[in-house]
């Protein structure tokens, strides 16, 4: 087997975060000793997540058995989703920070399933996947994000079963969403339908998407961790996993 230097691009900052959660966790559960110390483990998990090499890969790169590098990631990314806001606390939070609405938008997150699992099916997408519900700012931060559903599930749908729609109206904070949510109940605001619109619906349209343009971008901020892009784990990690690197792109772009 041949080796190589390789490089990821995050800062020094997030790995010292991660390390700090993870030496909090081992302090809790009074682990004293381990193969990786909590920074040498942080970094074999961001490279998993930012670049998406797999167990096997880690293990050869960092001195891991695949089982050990399987291990340290899944508590990493446990300790990363648990960082995660919950709903209400997110609104919240968006309210004292003074903005003035929300976009909301769902995203696949494409698995290696096979044609027998018709419930991962997206026929929007026509591949399988998960499907998160997505909270972003104007600007496109990252506010929140669900867990993950079978991708046949419609985007409305999920944000009923997730309590979205009722935390929205109890938050009274204005969301635009696609078409997709087209039915739901205010405070969501979606696009006109139909052909032939008369010209102050169009208008309303494209000031409508103009508006929610920059919000959906977060969806790209979360693919661009590579490990998002084809899921080759359970898929009902991908909640988690969506969480996890929420939290670590939140904190990338406060702290550099």
């Amino acid at each position: 087997m041949l080796f190589y230097r390789a490089s990821v691009d995050l800062s020094r900052s997030t790995l010292n975060y991660v390390a700090g959660l993870i030496r909090r966790h081992r302090k809790a559960i009074g682990s004293t000793w381990r193969l990786l110390n909590p920074g040498q483990q942080a970094l074999p998990v961001l490279v998993h997540l930012r670049k998406g090499e797999t167990f096997d890969e880690l293990g050869a790169g960092f001195g891991l058995s695949t089982a050990t590098a399987w291990r340290y990631v899944q508590e990493t990314v446990m300790l990363l989703s648990a960082r995660s806001p919950k709903l209400g606390q997110a609104l919240r939070k968006a309210g004292k920070d003074g903005l003035h609405y929300l976009v909301l938008d769902g995203t696949l997150i494409r698995t290696d399933r096979i044609k027998a699992d018709r419930p991962y099916f997206s026929g929007k997408h026509r591949v399988h996947g998960m499907n998160v519900q997505v909270i972003a700012s104007p600007s496109g931060t990252i506010v929140w994000t669900s867990g993950a559903l079978p991708g046949k599930t419609h985007d409305l749908s999920a944000a009923r079963i997730w309590g979205i729609l009722r935390a929205l109206e109890h938050a009274g904070i204005v969301v635009l969403a696609d078409k997709g949510y087209q039915g739901a109940e205010r405070p969501v605001i979606t696009p006109y339908k139909g052909r032939n619109k008369p010209e102050p619906q169009k208008q309303a349209n494209r000031s409508h998407a103009r508006l929610r343009g920059p919000g959906e971008r977060a969806n790209a901020q979360l693919k661009s961790w590579r490990i998002l892009r084809k899921l080759r784990c359970s898929p009902g990690k991908a909640g988690h996993l969506c969480k996890a690197i929420a939290v670590l792109q939140n904190h990338r772009l406060a702290h550099g």
